[in-house]
């Protein structure tokens, strides 16, 4: 079964509580936490703070996609607020090895995340230091885009490179993901499932969660 981890990117800003006590008792498995600088993407979202309020309210795991410069300023901050994987982007990172690093010996899992044009091959040499890749499958900024179709061969090319090496890397799609084209992504051979509006403007987050669950 896939892991179903919801962006709360997408969820009510004016009830962010029982958002959370929605997803506590679902059966979704990680809270994904989208940060953004308006610097590497064109929009701003939440930092640390708010990361420490969500991972008081649960005990699930916190799975944050830091969409920013210089992740390696704030890691230590991440860590503090509470992630238990934190992902920083190959285009952003001007010495990827050192990041993961950094990451890694602050007891985090370590995450590497490749916009749509980057090439799979573009992880060669660091692959087998990670623990999580995640495809973007919609240019990153915003929520409520369609997904990116060539993605499916993406995620098909990366699955051959993590089985043919005998790692244990696992593959998240971030963008548009949607109960019609899960079962897509899933064959084509991801392992976790990031889904925002499709959660979080169901008229029942709770059963539809359950749906990409039993995928």
């Amino acid at each position: 079964m896939p892991i179903i981890a919801p962006s709360l990117l997408s969820a009510n800003y004016l009830n962010l509580e029982a958002d959370c006590k929605m997803l506590n008792v679902s059966e979704a498995d990680w809270y994904h936490l989208d940060v953004m600088d308006g610097n590497f993407v064109p929009n701003i979202s939440f930092g640390p703070m708010l990361i420490e309020f969500f991972r008081k309210a649960t005990t699930k795991v916190c799975d944050v996609h830091l969409m920013i410069v210089n992740p390696e300023n704030y890691t230590e901050q991440f860590k503090n607020a509470g992630a238990d994987n934190l992902t920083v982007h190959l285009e952003a990172c001007h010495h990827l090895h050192r990041n993961i690093q950094q990451i890694k010996s602050l007891g985090m899992k370590a995450g590497v995340a490749l916009n749509p044009h980057t090439s799979v091959s573009a992880l060669n040499d660091i692959l087998h230091d990670i623990d999580l890749v995640c495809l973007m499958s919609v240019n990153p900024g915003f929520g409520g885009q369609k997904f990116i179709p060539y993605t499916l061969e993406k995620i098909k090319l990366l699955r051959k490179m993590i089985d043919e090496r005998g790692l244990n890397v696992k593959i998240e799609i971030d963008g548009g993901v949607t109960i019609e084209n899960a079962p897509s992504i899933i064959a084509a051979g991801a392992d976790v499932l990031v889904a925002g509006n499709t959660v979080f403007k169901s008229v029942n987050p709770i059963e539809t969660i359950k749906q990409l669950k039993s995928l």
